[in-house]
C-alpha cells in the first residue's frame, strides 16, 4: 500500500547515483530511468570515509574514533540533490544508512575505528557506542527531509546485514542479535520520521531450525520472517545471487516462491529488492523471464533488479559489475520497459 492504495512496482538499484560528482550526470540518470517508466530507486545513504577532502563523495569522515557528518558540497548536499531531483520526477528512493560490507565504509568502519583492530563485525549491533554513533548518523539524515517528503519511499536500516562482513564475527552472534538490533533501530527511526516506511535491507536468510542449507539454516544470523513481524518494520526484503552463492536457477524460483509465502502468513509486503544473471552466461534473458513470471503470479509487491546502468554525459558508462542492465542493452526493452506495465497491472 502507499497512500491508501495497492502498489505493485519495477523499480532498481543506483548504488553510484550519490557518488556522481556533478549534476548533469545525476539528471540524465534520473531521466533515463523515469523514460523506462520505473518508479523506486534504490541509492546509498552512506559514505564513510577516514579522509573528505576533495570531490569524492563523504558523507560522514572519520578521524580516529571520531565521525563528523559532512554537510558540504562534496556530502549531504548530494543527496539533497538527488531527492529534489527525485521529487521532480515522482521518482522514490530507497536509502539504506549503512553497508554490511566495506565499500564506502560500512559497518567495519565504525568498528575498526571505535574499537581498534580488536573489533568484531558483530560489535556493531552490539557495542553502545556504536550505536549510538549510528543512531547520530541517522538522525542527520532523516531529520533533514521532511516526514511528508514525497521522494522518500522508504528508510533501510541497512543493505545486506549479517552477523559477519569484511571482519569476522564473535561466537555469539546469531539471531536474537541482529533481530534485537533491528527492533531497537527500526523504532528509532519511526520516532524520527513516523510517516515514511522502514525495512531492514536484507538478502532474505531463513532462520529454520534443521535445515541444512545456509541461506535457510540461520547460519548468517538473519531472519528474514522475524523481521518482517517487528511492529516498525514495513516491508520485507530479499536478494538473490544464485551464482554467488552457488545455486541453481531452479533454486532461486523456490526462493521466491518461500518469500512470498513469509509475505501472505505475515500480513506484509515482500520486496525482491537485489538479484542479477551475469551476462556472460548467456542466459540472463531466460532466467530473468522465468523469475518475472514468478513474482506476476505471486505475493511478490515490488521488483528491483540490480542494477540499472545509464551512459552518462560526464562519466560515461556506469559501474558494470556484469550483472548491471543498461539502457542500450540488447534486453533491456524486454526485462525493464515491457515488464513494468505487467507489474502495474497488479494495482487493478
Amino acid at each position: 500500500m502507499l497512500n491508501g492504495k495497492k502498489f505493485y512496482f519495477v523499480g532498481s538499484n543506483s548504488y553510484w547515483l550519490p557518488m556522481l560528482e556533478n549534476t548533469a550526470d545525476v539528471d540524465k540518470a534520473l531521466d533515463d530511468f523515469k523514460a523506462s517508466g520505473m518508479d523506486v530507486l534504490r541509492i546509498w545513504g552512506f559514505a564513510d570515509l577516514t579522509s573528505g577532502s576533495g570531490t569524492q563523495t563523504a558523507f560522514q569522515v572519520w578521524s580516529g574514533s571520531t565521525p563528523t557528518i559532512n554537510t558540504g558540497a562534496n556530502g549531504l548536499q548530494r543527496l539533497d540533490y538527488i531527492v529534489a531531483a527525485a521529487r521532480a520526477r515522482n521518482i522514490r528512493l530507497v536509502i539504506p544508512l549503512v553497508n554490511n560490507w566495506q565499500d564506502y565504509g560500512g559497518m567495519d568502519r565504525y568498528v575498526q575505528s571505535m574499537l581498534g583492530s580488536g573489533g568484531l563485525h558483530d560489535d556493531f549491533y552490539t557495542n553502545a557506542n556504536i550505536k549510538a554513533a549510528y543512531k547520530n548518523y541517522v538522525k542527520a539524515v532523516v531529520t533533514r527531509y521532511s516526514s511528508s517528503e514525497p521522494a522518500i519511499f522508504a528508510w533501510q536500516l541497512t543493505n545486506e546485514l549479517r552477523c559477519k562482513g569484511t571482519l569476522a564475527a564473535s561466537s555469539s552472534c546469531n539471531a536474537a542479535t541482529l533481530t534485537n538490533w533491528v527492533n531497537e533501530m527500526s523504532t528509532y527511526i519511526k520516532s524520527l520520521d513516523p510517516t515514511h516506511m522502514v525495512s531492514v535491507g536484507d538478502e532474505g536468510f531463513f532462520n529454520r531450525a534443521g535445515n541444512s542449507e545456509w541461506e535457510y539454516g540461520g547460519g548468517e544470523g538473519v531472519d528474514n520472517e522475524a523481521y518482517l513481524r517487528l511492529p516498525n518494520v514495513d516491508y520485507g526484503t530479499f536478494h538473490l545471487y544464485v551464482s554467488a552463492w552457488s545455486k541453481t536457477y531452479a533454486w532461486g524460483d523456490q526462493w521466491i516462491k518461500d518469500h512470498a509465502a513469509v509475505a501472505t502468513s505475515v500480513g506484509k509486503p515482500m520486496v525482491f529488492e537485489e538479484y542479477g544473471v551475469t551476462r556472460s552466461t548467456g542466459q540472463r534473458l531466460t532466467v530473468i523471464r522465468t523469475w518475472h513470471d514468478i513474482v506476476l503470479a505471486n505475493a511478490i509487491a515490488g521488483d528491483m533488479y540490480w542494477q540499472f546502468g545509464a551512459v552518462l554525459p560526464i562519466t560515461g558508462r556506469t559501474h558494470d559489475d556484469t550483472n548491471t542492465i543498461f539502457t542500450d542493452d540488447a534486453e533491456y526493452n524486454e526485462l525493464v520497459v515491457q515488464y513494468v506495465p505487467r507489474m502495474e497491472a497488479k494495482n487493478a
